[in-house]
């Protein structure tokens, strides 16, 4: 058993774990944090990407001792109180899921694309292009990503929109 101490979604968390838990293990299994989805074990379809030191990470491919001392955001922690995230609405305004199955990981990779596109980039562009290609490593088999890829766009001015207000 190893002791481990990360921050997970603003929370200060520790506890004892076998060497080879896997991140998304512990968030779902020790932290009861399950909008972090298993979805293929072997880091395929992306429902399970989190957010580590402001990165996303497939968190079935960390052994949770790698995430030991850093921040972690799950989905969970994406919203504030009862306002969702830009990314969040942007899905629900735009029908970008059906299932939801990878909705979760779809939303933490998407942040993650418009942080390094747009907001981190002041004047940078995201295109339709540039968002499937990103969005590869994330798999949806229901809605054909049109409207994903919708949400995003439509995410990325928001998000934009809301750093220039900061």
């Amino acid at each position: 058993m190893t002791a481990i101490s990360l921050t997970v979604n603003g929370k200060l968390v520790s506890g004892n774990v076998e060497d080879r838990t896997l991140l998304v293990h512990f968030l779902r299994d020790h932290l009861n944090l399950t909008g972090t989805h298993v979805g293929c074990d072997t880091s395929q379809c992306g429902a399970c990407v989190v957010h580590v030191d402001g990165r996303a990470v497939k968190s079935c491919t960390m052994l949770v001792g790698q995430a030991d001392g850093a921040s972690v955001t799950t989905i969970e922690g994406l919203s504030h109180g009862d306002e969702l995230h830009p990314m969040q609405a942007a899905f629900r305004d735009n029908h970008g899921l059906q299932c939801g199955y990878c909705t979760p990981g779809m939303i933490m990779s998407a942040v993650d694309i418009v942080q390094r596109h747009v907001v981190q980039n002041p004047g940078g562009k995201l295109d339709e292009a540039t968002v499937r290609q990103e969005l590869e490593g994330n798999i949806c088999r229901c809605t054909g990503y049109h409207n994903i890829v919708k949400s995003v766009l439509d995410a990325a001015g928001r998000m934009s929109t809301a750093q220039a207000a900061e």
